[in-house]
């Protein structure tokens, strides 16, 4: 947003708000239960519970963390996904799965190396008096990281989460309205009660309601995607938005490149379209 800066959480209740009603909306028109069949409810409000955690303690870090340190965690997700998937539904993991989702964490990683490394060596010496304050920040700073992996392991069960509760409801949107329901009024009242409302501009507003409007349908699409696929794929395919975005702000030269980010481009680009490769068609012919 370089035109206005908005509150996190106004940005989030934006986000939830859009993702509830357009789900809302979807499901009374294609004539879909709001709640979702009864035998499923149970599994939906489990996965709107743990998605909630997952994204307010993922708010709780990025505030407190440098943007490249909180991407790398929030990108440890997928890894959890997939062992979550392990223990949770019982879903085979190949070694050529592990190697994917491992090709494409290094990717992340060359491409922060730079900065995670420069912020690493940035302390210097301290001064007798600032060690008292330093500590402090040290130990803030910690609570954060560990914040930030707690929100990495929700979101990896999270996943399952959603792909149990499409499954036993034959109907993904569920698991998004479900999620939205929670995330909504307290994303309001996070606003409410820890920031300051901003009145977005009118540009600020349409970008804002764009977003949404985008991150509704990449909601449906994981959810739908969970649903057909296994879950250590799909979250090997997450990895692609990184490149993606890294690519994007170099084709704007709004990102100067560097043979990290591109090393780390071609990483993940190479998994994910293995990943794509291996998928269930090449598995029937497998088994086949």
């Amino acid at each position: 947003m370089p035109v206005q800066s908005i509150p996190l959480f106004e940005t989030v209740f934006m986000r939830c708000t859009v993702t509830l009603i357009l789900s809302y909306l979807w499901l009374r028109r294609s004539g879909q239960p709001i709640f979702g069949p009864m035998h499923a409810r149970n599994l939906l409000v489990l996965r709107a519970l743990v998605g909630f955690l997952s994204l307010f303690s993922f708010v709780y870090s990025i505030q407190r963390l440098p943007l490249s340190q909180a991407t790398v965690l929030s990108f440890t997700a997928p890894i959890m996904a997939s062992i979550a998937a392990r223990i949770i539904l019982r879903e085979k993991l190949k070694i050529a799965e592990i190697g994917g989702l491992a090709l494409s964490f290094f990717g992340v990683l060359f491409i922060f190396r730079r900065i995670l490394t420069t912020q690493a060596v940035s302390g210097g010496l301290v001064k007798p008096g600032e060690a008292i304050s330093l500590n402090v920040r040290g130990s803030d700073h910690m609570l954060a990281v560990l914040v930030g992996l707690f929100s990495s392991i929700t979101g990896g069960i999270s996943y399952c989460l959603i792909k149990a509760g499409a499954n036993a409801s034959d109907q993904p949107l569920v698991t998004v309205f479900s999620f939205g329901t929670l995330a909504s009024p307290a994303a309001g009242i996070c606003l409410f009660f820890f920031e300051e409302f901003v009145l977005p501009s009118f540009y600020s507003f349409l970008l804002m309601l764009v977003l949404s409007v985008l991150a509704f349908f990449a909601e449906v699409l994981l959810a739908r995607g969970l649903q057909l696929e296994k879950t250590s794929k799909v979250a090997n395919v997450q990895y692609i938005e990184v490149a993606l975005t890294q690519l994007w702000g170099m084709g704007l030269s709004r990102i100067a490149p560097s043979f990290g980010r591109l090393v780390g481009c071609v990483l993940i680009l190479v998994s994910v379209f293995y990943t794509m490769y291996i998928g269930p068609e090449k598995e029937m012919n497998d088994v086949a």
